[in-house]
């Protein structure tokens, strides 16, 4: 029981914290917005429970064809171009170091860019795939392997952020423009890799 929950802690971790598309995101929108950047870290991990879900009742053996898995990649590159457009765009906006009020509508928009960046990925059908190999191989309690990576995950997405957006201040506009910049590029790598992959 203790050993599924601590493997399913570190299988948490290690799919969280590697620098990808979700985690520049949600860093590039923690220097703005606290709540608007922990919104998409729940809207990815929502995305999560969907294909885990589909893995339990045993729809992922469906979702792992060569059709399937070429469309979610054409989806997902291109909103990645979306979103690299967007913080592009957003790069000479000034960083309130004061409290923004968030609208619930803000906070849903932000909580869909999570999730369909997170759904529209392959990589993400494939992960999900892998852990249940994975525990399956191990000989792992399921139930307390998937609620030791989600406790982990949820740990990131809400302490991450909270680091990033209390440093704020001590990042100047000038840093912040090249943060929006470099983010903006690497997503549009990603974007271009994901498209070719």
């Amino acid at each position: 029981m203790i050993n599924s929950f601590f493997e399913g802690f570190l299988l948490g971790i290690g799919a969280a914290i590697p620098i990808g598309a979700i985690n520049i995101l949600i860093m590039n929108t923690a220097l703005k917005s606290y709540k608007s950047a922990v919104a998409i870290g729940f809207g990815a991990m929502s995305a999560d429970i969907v294909y885990l879900l589909s893995i339990l009742i045993g729809i992922a053996v469906f979702l792992n064809n060569p059709f399937i898995i070429d469309t979610l990649g054409i989806l997902g590159s291109a909103f990645l171009v979306y979103m690299s457009y967007l913080i592009f765009k957003g790069r000479n906006k000034p960083l309130d170091t004061k409290a923004q009020i968030v609208s619930k509508k803000d906070i849903f928009k932000y909580y869909l860019q999570g999730f369909s960046l997170t759904l529209f990925n392959p990589y993400t059908i494939a992960f999900w795939l892998s852990i249940a190999g994975y525990t399956a191989n191990k000989q792992l309690d399921t139930g307390y392997t998937i609620f030791g990576m989600f406790c982990a995950i949820l740990l990131w997405i809400t302490l991450m952020p909270y680091f990033v957006h209390r440093s704020k201040h001590k990042i100047s506009q000038k840093i912040s423009y090249w943060i929006s910049c470099i983010s903006s590029l690497i997503l549009l790598g990603l974007a271009i890799s994901l498209f070719f992959s």
